[in-house]
């Protein structure tokens, strides 16, 4: 049955919510507060990674977080303060960062990770869609032999889990990019992932959901709702009201802001991510991360992108020139004829990641709203899981039959 759904939220997940919406005959609505062309469905690294089976929340992050919280050029920066919020995410964080968790988590993550990247498959081979999509696989350099052994291990486990990874010399690292001076004492090869360029797949999208009689509204925020019966009857935008028969929240770092209203207490924080492009040709075919200083390289469709960091500092959209550095000097140090220049530096942008305190997103109805659909909390992996996300958000107000399993996703979970 047809359904009026607005889905509040324009980034990658809800753009992907409205897409598998809109083909299941549902009339769509998308707000967004901003003008839907930047934040970090845009300065993403691009990367499709079943490889990323490890959440956020491991054995020894928060040791390493603490540790980090006075380096400003960190690879994850949490930023001390007072706000109760912010006390309570970091309490569940620390909570989560236990083997018995990252156990749990790991087939949940490779199982919507793996439905994600099929998905991009149909997508692109669709004829409404030209955006760039690769499957070269990445790299895990690493420049210490600690560092390549703690990566082998988290291979095996991959490996276990059925993804296809191999560990490679520096010689092998050579034939396979041979076009680039690489300093690193070898890698770990996940040939499972894929990278695109993601501005070309958003505007592909936003063009596509158009054309299919889904109904934009930017620069318009939710400021309040309606619920009456446990059930939400209008939203107030800054500039009308609006009434629909479901609701999907895919606002990203703000969502717990408005779950807040209907007494959904979700927890989450802001992850600053930061991005470098450069038009200079690099030589770099395959996509790496640059294990011990946690920056992603990406190829993308006429440019190199340079990716990184972790800033759990608070909805902001300040750039942290420190950390725009402490990018691109790990870019040298592995790719040592690489320098990005002041330019490059200058024309940094950075977008905010919705981080969940147990690494995992937030799929799903709470029980305290019935006509809303949850869909947050990804952190990094939200271009990964994007549009498994959006399926999965279709079949739930369908009252489908999930294609996955969504315990681990509840927004009601305890922590």
């Amino acid at each position: 049955m047809s359904k009026e759904v607005i889905v509040i939220g324009g980034g990658i997940i809800g753009l992907c919510s409205a897409y598998y919406l809109q083909k299941e005959g549902h009339n769509v609505t998308v707000i967004d507060k901003s003008n839907m062309d930047s934040g970090a469905s845009y300065v993403n690294a691009g990367y499709l990674s079943p490889s990323h089976i490890i959440p956020l929340s491991a054995p020894g992050v928060m040791k390493k977080g603490l540790k980090w919280m006075f380096d400003k050029s960190s690879p994850l920066y949490i930023k001390p303060r007072l706000d109760l919020d912010f006390l309570k995410w970091t309490w569940a964080f620390n909570k989560s960062c236990n083997i018995k968790h990252v156990n749990k988590a790991i087939p949940a993550i490779k199982d919507i990770a793996l439905l994600s990247q099929e998905l991009y498959d149909d997508i692109k081979a669709s004829n409404s869609f030209r955006f760039h999509y690769e499957k070269k696989g990445l790299f895990m350099l690493c420049q210490t032999d600690k560092a390549l052994e703690e990566e082998i291990k988290v291979a095996a486990i991959a490996k276990n889990e059925g993804l296809e990874v191999s560990t490679l010399s520096r010689d092998e690292i050579e034939s396979l990019e041979p076009n680039v001076k690489i300093n690193s004492v070898g890698a770990t090869y996940y040939k499972c992932d894929s990278h695109t360029t993601p501005h070309e797949f958003m505007e592909d999208m936003k063009a596509y959901l158009k054309a299919s009689g889904v109904l934009f509204k930017s620069n318009e925020s939710v400021d309040d709702l309606t619920v009456s019966n446990g059930k939400i009857t209008s939203i107030q935008t800054t500039k009308e009201q609006l009434k629909a028969d479901e609701f999907i929240l895919a606002a990203g770092s703000w969502s717990s802001i408005l779950s807040k209203k209907l007494g959904i207490k979700l927890l989450l924080q802001a992850g600053k991510g930061y991005r470098i492009n450069t038009q200079k040709d690099t030589g770099i075919t395959i996509p790496a991360i640059l294990t011990e200083r946690k920056v992603a390289i990406t190829p993308m469709n006429g440019f190199t992108r340079f990716a990184g960091t972790m800033e759990i500092a608070g909805i902001n959209q300040n750039i942290n020139t420190v950390r725009v550095d402490a990018i691109a000097n790990a870019v040298q140090e592995y790719y040592p004829n690489i320098m990005v220049s002041e330019d490059e530096k200058f024309n940094a942008a950075s977008g905010l990641r919705p981080v969940s305190p147990d690494g995992l997103p937030y799929i799903g109805k709470s029980s305290k709203c019935h006509n809303l659909t949850i869909a947050s909390g990804h952190a990094m992996m939200g271009w990964s899981m994007a549009t498994a996300t959006g399926k999965l958000v279709s079949e739930i107000v369908g009252g489908e039959q999930t294609s996955i399993k969504i315990d681990s996703f509840n927004p009601d979970r305890k922590f």
